[in-house]
Formats: C-alpha cells, sequence, structure tokens
C-alpha cells in the first residue's frame, strides 16, 4: 500500500496483487475521464446510479464512455432498494446489453448503489469489472473500498454478497458539495469510526479539526477521506475476506445494523447507526471493564460536536434489537461476538458476550 499526492490529488493503492487498485481521491475527478476510461477493458458499460444522484452527474460520466456501448440503469433512493428484484433488473440490463465478460460496471451513488452494483459485477459471468464512483462522504471512506458487495433481506442488513474488489475507486469530493447535510454527518461517523479503532492520534486530530470539516473545507476534509481509505486499505490487504482483523473494522457494526433493521432503514442512516452502535459498544466495553469512562466521554463528545446522534430512538424495543443482534455475520456457535475497544484507537474482537450485559446496555439506553 502506497499514497503520493499531486496538488490537491491524492492516491492511495489498495495492495491485493494482481487484483490491487487506485483509489484516487479529490476535486474534478469524474470529469478527469481519460484517468478512469484507462480502467475500462472491454466494449460494454452499465452504470448503476439512483435517482437522485443520476439527474446530477450522469452526463459527466457518459462524456467518458463515449465510443462505447453502455447504457444506464436507475433505481430508486435509499437502503430499502438495495434487494435481490432490483439485482435481477441490473443482471436482465446486462443481458438486454449484451454484455461480455470484459464488461464493466460503474457505480455512480452512495452506498446502497456501490453494494448493489458490485454484487450485480459479481454474478454476471461470475464476475466482471466494477468501477466505483462514490458520491457520499459514507461510500468514498468506507463501502467503496474493500471489496464487500451485497444486498438486504427482511431479516437482516446485508446477509447476501460477495467479495468482489473494484477496478478503481473515483473519489470526486465535488460531488459532496450536493449531499445533504444529514448524509454528509452520517459520512463522518465512519471517518470516527476508522480513527476509534486503531489511530489515537487520528482522533485527537478529528478533535481538533471537528469545526473544520463541519464547515466542510476542502484541506482537511481531503485528509480525513485519505487517513481513513489508508488505514481501511492496510487492514483490507492484509486480511481480503474478514478472517481476522479486517472484522475491527465492524465497531458499533453489530449494534448498528440492529438499530437499522429494527426502523426498516427509513428511521436511521447507516452512519448514523453506527455513530449510536459505537458509543453503546464503548458503553459495554466499559461495563465489561474493559476501558474507562473517559474514553466513553471523548467519542461521546466527538459524535455530539460532529452533530451525529447518541441516543436509540424513541420507540425502539432492547428485546428486539438484541435478537436481530443475534443475526449478525459475525457470531459464532449460536454467541454474540462484539466489537469492543480498551479505549480510542483500541478495538478488538471479544466472542462470547453475555446477552445479560448488551442487554443491561440498551436497556440503559432506551430510557
Amino acid at each position: 500500500m502506497s499514497t503520493h499526492a499531486s496538488s490537491s490529488l491524492r492516491t492511495i493503492d489498495v495492495a491485493l496483487g494482481t487484483r490491487g487498485y487506485p483509489v484516487w481521491i479529490g476535486p474534478g475527478l469524474i470529469t478527469d475521464t481519460a484517468r478512469w476510461r484507462a480502467m475500462l477493458r472491454g466494449r460494454h458499460a452499465l452504470v448503476i446510479s439512483n435517482t437522485t444522484v443520476a439527474p446530477l452527474y450522469l452526463e459527466r460520466v457518459a462524456d467518458g464512455l463515449d465510443g462505447l456501448q453502455w447504457s444506464p440503469f436507475l433505481i430508486d433512493d435509499g437502503e430499502a432498494h438495495k434487494t435481490f428484484a432490483n439485482v435481477g433488473r441490473a443482471l436482465e440490463a446486462l443481458a438486454q446489453l449484451g454484455a461480455t465478460r470484459d464488461a464493466c460496471v460503474v457505480a455512480l451513488g452512495g452506498g446502497v448503489v456501490g453494494d448493489l452494483a458490485g454484487f450485480s459485477a459479481a454474478c454476471w459471468m461470475r464476475g466482471i469489472d466494477f468501477i466505483q464512483m462514490p458520491t457520499t462522504l459514507l461510500s468514498m471512506v468506507d463501502s467503496s473500498v474493500g471489496g464487500k458487495t451485497g444486498v438486504n433481506l427482511p431479516a437482516g442488513k446485508n446477509l447476501v454478497g460477495a467479495f468482489h474488489q473494484p477496478r478503481a475507486v473515483v473519489a470526486d469530493i465535488d460531488t459532496l458539495a450536493t449531499l445533504p447535510e444529514r448524509e454528509y454527518r452520517a459520512g463522518l461517523a465512519e471517518v470516527v469510526k476508522g480513527a476509534a479503532i486503531g489511530d489515537a492520534a487520528f482522533f485527537a486530530w478529528l478533535e481538533q479539526r471537528a469545526a473544520a470539516l463541519n464547515a466542510r473545507e476542502t484541506a482537511p476534509l481531503i485528509e480525513a477521506i485519505a487517513r481513513k481509505v489508508q488505514y481501511k486499505a492496510g487492514v483490507v490487504a492484509r486480511d481480503e475476506t474478514e478472517q481476522g482483523e479486517r472484522a475491527l473494522l465492524n465497531l458499533g457494526h453489530t449494534f448498528g445494523h440492529a438499530l437499522e433493521t429494527a426502523g426498516k432503514y427509513t428511521v436511521l442512516l447507516h452512519g448514523e447507526g453506527v455513530a449510536i452502535g459505537m458509543l453503546l459498544a464503548a458503553k459495554l466495553s466499559e461495563r465489561l471493564g474493559m476501558s474507562d469512562a473517559g474514553d466513553t466521554g471523548r467519542l461521546h463528545r466527538l459524535l455530539e460536536t460532529l452533530r451525529l446522534p447518541t441516543a436509540i430512538p424513541a420507540g425502539m424495543d432492547p428485546a428486539q434489537l438484541l435478537a436481530l443482534m443475534r443475526l449478525d455475520k459475525k457470531n459464532l456457535a449460536g454467541t454474540l461476538r462484539l466489537i469492543l475497544w480498551r479505549g480510542v484507537g483500541r478495538a478488538e474482537i471479544v466472542s462470547g458476550v453475555g446477552e445479560a450485559d448488551v442487554m443491561a446496555v440498551l436497556e440503559a439506553a432506551t430510557r
């Protein structure tokens, strides 16, 4: 893994041997068509986007596809549309296009689009190329990097999926100008998560620059994205299919996914669920004697400074949340396996966590 800078462009390489790829971060990248067009190997391309993003940016992507046989495929905006039905429709669109094994899927949008596009690419002819063009902060710093793809089931989030690495990630920060405030803040939660897991110095940097990040200042924003991607790229290179260390990237996710599912994906954005989930994980760690109240307090203050939610939404039932947590993919042999911490920057995988302790933390947070 390496990183180098050219003016405001940052390039981070995800080192996976012959399947490694660049992550480009900076302004004007979607219109830098020569850069990403070179990653397309065949004659066919399917651009998967949603009804919110496509009117804003599809035309710019189209300019880079001139001369190819390509078509757009749009889904409605939101987590509720990350479904098997839409994957089926995307595969039909690839069939209509006559897409061959050297075709490419371009994912233009946030995490939902990226996950669904990547999974569709993994399925078509047992795997074709795809390029991530994330347009939300959350997808830039997290879901576009690392090759996790998938769809939701009514039983829970991301229960079906595949590891399928992109050919490149094109993180054009100009797209963040149209990102609603709530979506932007949800992305900051994933930035905080990376620091909370394994980089205490980055966590302190975020505490010092929270106001600049709130104001979307360009230089700190590019730096925050690059540092989070650099950290994640290193973890993915060491543990691509989440056999060990990569599970640490799920700090707050077992709680967070349960909260999202309980709200039927309409109450909380993913990053909001992660913010609340991280704080619950910190409180559980404190309850188990792994960490102290000072670290919990630092996390709580940083999340609040970044104007992220820190409380379980009203009306959610702790018993239902616990039942949803039992379905989490990290669990082994019917016991809860959670990502907890020993303080800022020191997350670890903890197996056999007692349900009574989890329930106590959930009940305390829903009073």
